[in-house]
């Protein structure tokens, strides 16, 4: 399970990271991530954590499917939150075919994309 201080959970927040930040997509789900934003200078203030939270519509299936994939991508996300920098927002949106791909498929398309989107790949 992702850590309560690393859940991603205002409105604001999505909003910020969808619109303003980079994104990367896959067959299986599309990574929108925003670096963090903080002046890194601030006086007493110590670097936020970084935040991830996850978009899984209807279009997915049913609710049963839906929870399924959102524990699947929270999971995954729980090893791979300390690759961001501190204060990151990051997106998972989950396209129609998660449903139906196992937790290695999710992996896969996870990895290639914070792979895009942290190493600066190609389009």
């Amino acid at each position: 399970m992702l850590p309560t201080e690393n859940r991603l959970r205002r409105r604001e927040d999505f909003a910020t990271a969808v619109r303003r930040g980079r994104r990367a997509g896959r067959p299986f789900l599309v990574v929108h991530f925003r670096s963090g934003a903080t002046d890194p200078h601030a006086p007493g203030e110590s670097a936020p954590p970084t935040r991830a939270g996850f978009v899984v519509s209807k279009a997915v299936g049913g609710a049963v499917v839906r929870n399924k994939v959102k524990r699947r991508l929270r999971h995954l996300m729980r090893d791979r939150v300390d690759l961001f920098p501190p204060g990151s927002l990051v997106v998972v949106r989950a396209l129609p075919g998660a449903g139906d791909a196992d937790h290695a498929q999710l992996a896969q398309d996870l990895d290639a994309a914070l792979q895009r989107l942290l190493g600066g790949g190609a389009r």
